[in-house]
């Protein structure tokens, strides 16, 4: 398994993927996904869009949006990753976090968030196993399909980019 960053060829691929996250009603409040892959990159940061792959296929994609524009968040920016469920249990998850937490720091980023479904409980200890911690819970944060849905928020911050300023 290998990790690189995105190109616009994997577009089909990765949507395929981020659509059946979508049809689990676990992963986002997005219904469809967008329908090209310059929307799709539009808010995301260029260096923090990720892929892991074998010989054949995209196993899954991780990328950064930053959550403002701001300059004082500059360094902070909100976590996304799916992964094929045919991949899911194998380590896929994991390596694409893990890459996605190395290049954000290469990248300038002290803080990363991720908003994530309470039911989807996976993906609440994939972040915690690597250093993010639950800061709480935003009650009906919003509708999906008309019910409204919590988010656990969880928020990691760099040992490495930024430590100095803060303690």
């Amino acid at each position: 398994m290998l990790i690189r960053n995105a190109k616009k060829e994997d577009w089909d691929e990765i949507k395929y993927i981020y659509e059946l996250g979508i049809s689990t009603g676990l992963a986002t409040f997005e219904t469809q996904a967008p329908s090209t892959y310059e929307q799709w990159v539009l808010k995301a940061h260029s260096e923090c869009i990720l892929l892991a792959h074998d010989e054949s296929q995209i196993l899954g994609w991780c990328k950064i949006s930053p959550i403002s524009d701001r300059s004082a968040y500059a360094g902070v920016g909100e976590v996304s990753i799916y992964v094929h469920p045919k991949a899911q249990g194998k380590g896929v998850g994991n390596l694409l976090l893990k890459s996605l937490i190395d290049k954000s720091e290469e990248q300038g980023f002290w803080t990363l968030q991720a908003s994530i479904f309470p039911e989807n409980k996976n993906s609440v200890y994939l972040h915690t196993k690597n250093g993010f911690r639950e800061v709480g819970v935003r009650e009906k944060i919003g509708k999906l399909n008309g019910v409204w849905r919590d988010n656990v928020l969880l928020e990691r911050r760099s040992n490495i980019v930024g430590s100095e300023e803060r303690y």
